[in-house]
């Protein structure tokens, strides 16, 4: 199989008119073989030497390096966020000039590869002479500079990190930052004063700082920041927040929002949540760390959703959704803690029981709620799971979700 050298040659930082292998012959495991076609037109001729041209030793490291280079990048998972650079050459030799008019074939073997380091001897040869040779250390690493698709638009004043890949008809605003190692794959449009860190991945049609929903909304400057390592899925839309919310809609780190996801205006959402597929945010809504909300559930502007609690498919939510606990239904009824997602989230068997027993307390005790918050209160002041759940319903302003489903005979969760 052929190399396609247009495609690789923009990620070795060498750009014409030093781009110096012309077609790779052959590649295998061990290594590859190219040609350079030496021609009289070369610009680097015009001063080397006038009159006796010949061409410069240090490019003819610099074609092995290429060649070395792409043999590198070929056999790279993905080559398209990465670079190849010269870190150390030795034992170099010239053994003839290369002068216009030769034939250079460029052979180069791999002795040694280590994580991002390899080590390659390289032989150049013309009509059965050897020209030079010599061991070339090679570094390879994340992309210093952003790759953009020629159809893509960024906007003047965009600021890109390192190693960012913007794909085919994507948007970017003037005032967005786009932080080392994200990925836009196509057709994603990132507008307003968004601010993305590193290593997020947007998939095709995703819309992120668009204005909001709002009719209150009328063109004043706010914003949208996201943490790192975040995936939105097909079609997830995140609109900026409003001046009558804050001014900010924020998304942590490590969440997976999927396809056609909505995270409305001033919503603050936290890390390693995940979000069903057309699950839905009204605005000003806080959506704690580790919760899930799954496909096609709809939260209540104003509504909390608390750390480790699970929303069920479909459900709509009006009211605060307790740490902890699972709730499922329109509208959402409790369902007990999220025991199975508790237990997959690293807590041990007791921390469990006790968030099961204080989950009796609030729901099965025949204590109306103000007595059952202080009964826990009372008794679990040492334990800082029970002491935050308290503190979550004290601080509701639309109250939370304690009504059971019907013929429901314990707080425990279900299969």
């Amino acid at each position: 199989m052929s190399i396609n050298i247009g495609r690789l040659i923009r990620q070795i930082p060498s750009q014409y008119p030093f781009v110096l292998v012309d077609r790779v012959l052959e590649h295998d495991a061990t290594g590859l073989v190219a040609v350079k076609n030496v021609t009289g037109s070369e610009d680097f001729f015009e001063g080397h030497f006038p009159g006796a041209p010949v061409m410069p030793g240090v490019l003819l490291m610099e074609s092995l390096a290429q060649a070395a280079g792409l043999w590198l990048l070929e056999r790279a998972p993905d080559p398209s966020g990465l670079e190849v650079h010269v870190v150390g050459i030795d034992q170099a030799k010239f053994r003839r000039p290369a002068v216009p008019g030769d034939h250079l074939r460029l052979d180069v073997r791999v002795l040694h590869q280590r994580g991002g380091l390899c080590r390659v001897r390289g032989e150049i040869h013309c009509d059965g002479h050897r020209v030079a040779e010599g061991r070339l250390l090679l570094q390879i690493r994340e992309s210093a500079v952003a790759l953009v698709d020629p159809s893509a638009r960024v906007a003047p004043g965009a600021v890109l990190g390192a190693g960012v890949r913007i794909g085919p008809y994507c948007t970017v605003g003037p005032r967005v930052r786009l932080g080392r190692g994200t990925l836009l794959e196509s057709h994603v449009v990132v507008d307003g004063d968004t601010v993305v860190g590193e290593e997020n991945h947007f998939f095709p049609f995703a819309s992120i700082g668009m204005a909001p929903q709002d009719l209150k909304y009328k063109g004043e400057p706010t914003r949208v920041t996201i943490g790192d390592r975040n995936v939105f899925r097909e079609s997830v839309t995140v609109h900026r927040g409003t001046t009558g919310g804050g001014g900010i809609t924020r998304i942590g780190s490590d969440n997976l929002l999927m396809a056609g996801v909505h995270i409305a205006h001033d919503c603050q959402v936290g890390s390693q949540i995940i979000f069903g597929n057309a699950a839905t945010l009204a605005g000003h809504v806080d959506v704690q760390d580790f919760a899930i909300v799954n496909a096609f559930s709809g939260v209540h502007q104003f509504c909390r959703v608390g750390a480790y609690s699970f929303i069920g498919g479909y459900t709509v939510a009006t009211k605060d959704v307790l740490p902890f606990s699972k709730v499922v239904g329109n509208r959402a009824c409790i369902y007990g803690i999220n025991g199975i997602g508790l237990t997959r989230r690293g807590f041990s068997a007791d921390r469990v029981k006790a968030i099961r027993q204080a989950f009796r307390v609030l729901l099965q005790s025949r204590l109306n709620t103000s007595d059952a918050v202080a009964r826990l209160e009372a008794e679990g002041a040492g334990n800082d799971d029970i002491r935050g759940l308290v503190e979550f319903i004290r601080s509701s302003r639309r109250g939370a979700i304690l009504k059971r489903r019907s013929g429901s005979g314990d707080a425990d969760d279900e299969e």
